[in-house]
């Protein structure tokens, strides 16, 4: 009887022992081991069709300069970009954000090898730019396209941020320049109701920018009238529509305004840009110009006022106006 009750009490004993056991492991696993959580897929819709990304990326390679703003501007350092069309390899105002992001190229030119091999979560591009690569680049990673790339940069930047599903940073990003834009124009006064004439020098031509150009959308959203006499020139047959127009010197006299801005676009130095540039301001009919005699004539910048194309850019640009215009 007496080996009986011994029995049980040591079966007791052992199981109380496995129950602690049990108890002790399944305690230290919820300790050490979080749930798994699925990551939320969302579905974008773009310029060449509808992409599904599955979470936050956190390796994106941008194919546009325009895009690799809007990538800084919402806090995101791309792990690959195409290179600034000035710079080596990066516009001088985004530099010192773009150490050690891998250059793939440039927007006419992606290396599609480079970007594999950087194992990206989403490629942004651009349909005018890429589109002959967008399989290729899609079968590397989730792509998105927006469709264009003129003067309104906000809607690429729209379509970016939620490719990035960050609309919530980007409405505030777009918040705050809407509003840097009215302090500016509430700075300027009655002068938003001069004219404006926009002109840039490149290599062997020159150009008469308007209002679908980078500069021309900003400056209607200031509230600036357009030379009244260059409105001619954008004829429907124009190839590059009311981006740009390519002029020669003959059409000098209709780049008059109450105030003219002119840039040159000059690649590593581009003696040939330059020299035009120099040609062109030293002629007599650009000295006979009303803007250039009364002083309004100014030389700015052709990557904050063209090529960069945007968002950080577009605020550089506000700031040189500002500068410009204001005498403080």
């Amino acid at each position: 009887m007496k080996s009986v009750k011994m029995l049980m009490t040591l079966l007791s004993a052992m199981a109380i022992f496995l129950l602690a056991a049990c108890g002790g492991t399944e305690e230290k696993t919820s300790k050490n081991q979080e749930p798994k959580t699925e990551e939320k897929s969302y579905t974008v819709e773009h310029a060449m069709g509808s992409t599904t990304i599955k979470g936050t990326p956190k390796r994106v390679v941008v194919l546009t300069n325009e895009g690799t703003e809007a990538l800084l501007a919402l806090g995101v350092k791309p792990v690959g970009a195409v290179q600034s069309w000035l710079g080596n390899p990066w516009y001088d105002h985004i530099k010192e954000d773009m150490k050690d992001v891998e250059v793939v190229g440039v927007e006419s030119e992606v290396n599609v090898e480079k970007i594999a091999a950087l194992k990206p979560d989403l490629i942004i591009g651009n349909k005018l730019r890429q589109e002959a690569v967008y399989k290729q680049l899609s079968a590397i990673a989730p792509t998105v396209f927006s469709e264009t790339l003129r003067g309104d940069w906000k809607d690429n930047f729209k379509l970016y941020a939620k490719a990035l599903n960050l609309e919530e940073k980007g409405n505030e990003v777009l918040a705050a320049y809407d509003k840097k834009v009215a302090n500016v124009k509430a700075k300027l006064g009655n002068k938003v109701n001069q004219t404006v004439s926009v002109v840039r020098f490149m290599a062997g031509t020159s150009r008469i920018y308007y209002t679908d150009s980078f500069s021309g959308v900003i400056f209607d959203q200031l509230g600036f009238k357009r030379a009244p006499q260059q409105e001619a020139l954008f004829t429907p047959d124009n190839k590059l529509g009311k981006l740009a127009i390519e002029v020669g010197k003959e059409v000098i006299p209709k780049m008059d305004a109450d105030y003219l801005f002119y840039f040159t676009y000059a690649p590593n130095g581009d003696k040939e840009a330059l020299n035009t540039a120099k040609e062109w301001t030293n002629d007599a009919l650009w000295k006979n110009l009303n803007a250039v005699k009364s002083g309004h004539a100014y030389e700015v910048s052709d990557a904050t006022w063209n090529t960069a194309g945007g968002v950080l850019a577009a605020n550089l640009m506000l700031d040189d106006l500002e500068k410009i215009l204001i005498k403080k």
